[in-house]
């Protein structure tokens, strides 16, 4: 195979990128469309051209280029949405004297009496996955164990959080 296999997959890439060029103001139109938002519509077209360049032959190959290119948009968009979804807007500490009523330490010994209220396993999960915004799959790679005991630990450390709430003694251990 040698330097052949080298020029072949040279040459598909060239038509590759010929042809995502040519498709480009036509995916770039239909991604400001659907994500209402220009920028992230460039943004989801550089990922989409760095997703579909592994593999240029499919996107060469394909009967129906501008169609598999747009899935591949749609799926970046849709990919970047849930990402953001998952994120928790935190607000940023507030200037010395300006605590708006609950001062910021009251609110970070609230927190930590509520966590403190959990075992240490189901803390950990609350704040990777409730707080920093992990995924359950992210969070159990973090600590090394099945996404089913990061549900369930999850699962049992809100339900003590609810059950606290509801009784108004969150500062209790139990």
């Amino acid at each position: 195979m040698g330097d052949r296999g080298i020029e072949v997959f040279g040459s598909r890439r060239k038509e590759f990128d010929d042809l995502f060029c040519e498709l480009l103001p036509r995916l770039y139109r239909r991604a400001v469309v659907v994500s209402g938002d220009p920028e992230a519509a460039q943004d989801a077209l550089h990922e989409t051209y760095l997703k579909l360049a592994r593999r240029p032959q499919r996107l060469v190959d394909h009967p129906e280029p501008f169609a598999y290119a747009m899935v591949a948009v749609i799926n970046v968009l849709r990919d970047e949405w849930r990402r953001r979804r998952r994120y928790l807007l935190r607000a940023e500490p507030p200037e010395h004297g300006d605590d708006g009523g609950l001062g910021w330490s009251d609110a970070h010994r609230e927190t930590v009496r509520m966590l403190a209220m959990l075992t240490p396993r189901q803390a950990t999960v609350v704040l990777l996955v409730d707080v920093d915004g992990h995924t359950i799959d992210q969070a159990a790679a973090v600590l090394g164990v099945h996404r089913g005991t990061v549900a369930r630990l999850r699962r049992r450390a809100l339900d003590k959080l609810r059950v606290a709430l509801d009784r108004g003694n969150y500062g209790a251990t139990g």
